[in-house]
């Protein structure tokens, strides 16, 4: 099993206004310090928008580029073209610096998670051309392009996978904790996607929170701040069960540890290396369950 960091595990985020952004020194040595050799490469401008400085920070540290989250609106005919720009501009500098996945998002064209979106049967077919031109876009990177259903954004519950997977070839990045908090079963999603997995971030998600974002009575940044996602093991995925059907499935790809944190002036300094610390162990005790299913 290959791991990796990302980040949004030291509350590094994209949207704005989401927390204390911490210094990517730091970050990138508590992703050293946590026992990992590769990371994301978190928002725009947060390591470099020069590849070749990317690079050189990352060896500094010992890390290896594994990818970078794009969210991009591609569901609009007149927004569609500046989002693939943008898929383009970060396929380029991923490539450059690197990385093999682009992972892509459709966003709404809103700011942050919050609102819901139920895109239109127009809306999808444009959805679907926009994939499609994404995909070779990266592929002209030598990248592979994995789709991220994400919570508060166009593709996000079980049925929208579904039709995901029914209507286009695109592969996959199957994020256990948004699939969560949209209510759909991670594991099902997996059986269903099978070889189109190609990327995975590994959330554990306290449910309880996740039913009460879904419903709207609390927001999705403010669930965050509260513990929506919690270190491996001490939430309501079965990660043991998910773990062994991407191992049935031949899954060789990279496991991203994502525990998503929103962090405010005064919070102990040390609870995203030890939150990511933890998640390491509990794999690390998994593997030693089930050697099947070790770490390397």
């Amino acid at each position: 099993m290959r791991l990796a960091a990302a980040p949004i595990s030291w509350g590094v985020s994209e949207v704005p206004g989401w927390g204390v952004q911490l210094d990517s020194d730091q970050v990138l040595a508590e992703i050293a310090a946590a026992g990992l050799d590769a990371t994301e490469l978190g928002p725009a401008g947060f390591l470099s928008a020069d590849p070749v400085a990317i690079r050189e920070r990352l060896a500094m540290s010992g890390l290896a580029l594994v990818g970078g989250f794009v969210p991009a609106v591609l569901h609009h005919t007149a927004e569609r073209d500046a989002g693939l720009d943008r898929v383009r501009e970060n396929a380029a500098l991923l490539a450059d610096a690197g990385a093999t996945v682009l992972v892509l998002a459709a966003a709404t064209g809103e700011t942050g998670y919050d609102a819901p979106y139920r895109p239109d049967a127009v809306e999808w077919e444009i959805l679907r051309g926009g994939l499609g031109a994404a995909q070779e876009i990266a592929a002209g990177r030598e990248l592979t392009l994995a789709f991220h259903p994400h919570y508060g954004t166009v593709v996000e519950r079980q049925a929208d996978v579904r039709r995901l997977l029914e209507s286009t070839d695109v592969p996959l990045c199957l994020d256990t904790g948004h699939l969560l908090v949209a209510g759909a079963d991670p594991l099902a999603v997996a059986r269903e996607a099978g070889a189109r997995i190609a990327h995975v971030h590994l959330k554990d998600v306290d449910a309880a929170l996740a039913a009460r974002v879904r419903m709207r009575r609390i927001g999705y940044r403010e669930a965050v701040r509260a513990g929506l996602y919690r270190p491996l093991g001490e939430g309501d995925l079965n990660l043991g069960g998910l773990l062994e059907i991407l191992r049935e499935q031949g899954y060789d790809g990279w496991h991203v540890l994502e525990q998503d944190l929103v962090l405010e002036p005064g919070d102990d300094p040390g609870r995203p290396l030890a939150n990511v610390r933890e998640s390491v162990g509990f794999l690390r005790g998994l593997a030693t369950a089930s050697p099947r299913a070790g770490t390397q």
